[in-house]
């Protein structure tokens, strides 16, 4: 993997944990010589990532909107900081630069960017992980939500195994390293949800 796009909070959320991680994970992505692609911050765990990967000599890539940036929340000394027009740009540019997905605590925009690019790979877009940093068990609620919405038939257990999740930023890179996509006909299982 060259690169790894990480969502993530604009906000360090309420636990010192939070910023800890993303430290940890940005070292990590260094050490491992992987690329940051985020979404181009300075404030949160944004700019908490992207300069622990910076520390470790590491590359990063931003890619914010012209609005955000104009409100002074760009992270401007990066050597790769991509400007562009709407968030719909900044998604597709960033899906586009990465060879994988991790969300780390945040808020709506978090969710909403991850489930996006896990829909993707449901639907056969993309075959690169998508994993959940379950940092002081945040993403919990969620992931069993994943697994109510897979019992009750609105995906099938396959696309369940689309989620990696751990507590660990090295053990969850251990994942993304190992990854292989699940062999799924979306259509496929469409139609035989559609006959049972």
């Amino acid at each position: 993997m060259k690169r790894i796009c990480v969502f993530c909070g604009s906000s360090p959320g309420a636990k010192p944990e939070y910023s800890e991680a993303a430290l940890e994970l940005g070292h990590a992505l260094a050490d491992q010589n992987i690329g940051l692609v985020y979404g181009g911050g300075n404030v949160g765990l944004m700019g908490r990532i992207a300069r622990a990967v910076l520390e470790k000599g590491g590359n990063v890539t931003g890619v914010i909107p012209k609005a955000l940036a104009d409100k002074e929340v760009a992270f401007t000394d990066l050597d790769d900081l991509r400007v562009v027009g709407s968030m719909h740009e900044r998604k597709a540019l960033m899906a586009e630069l990465s060879d994988g997905f991790i969300a780390l605590p945040g808020g709506l925009g978090t969710i909403e960017e991850f489930v996006e690019v896990l829909t993707w790979a449901q639907l056969g877009i993309h075959q690169k992980p998508c994993g959940l940093l379950n940092v002081c068990q945040y993403y919990k609620k969620f992931s069993e939500f994943i697994d109510h919405v897979a019992g009750q038939n609105f995906i099938g257990k396959r696309h369940r195994e689309l989620v990696l999740i751990d507590d660990s930023p090295e053990s969850l890179l251990e994942k993304f390293a190992s990854y292989r996509p699940p062999d799924i006909d979306k259509a496929a299982w469409a139609l035989r949800m559609k006959n049972s």
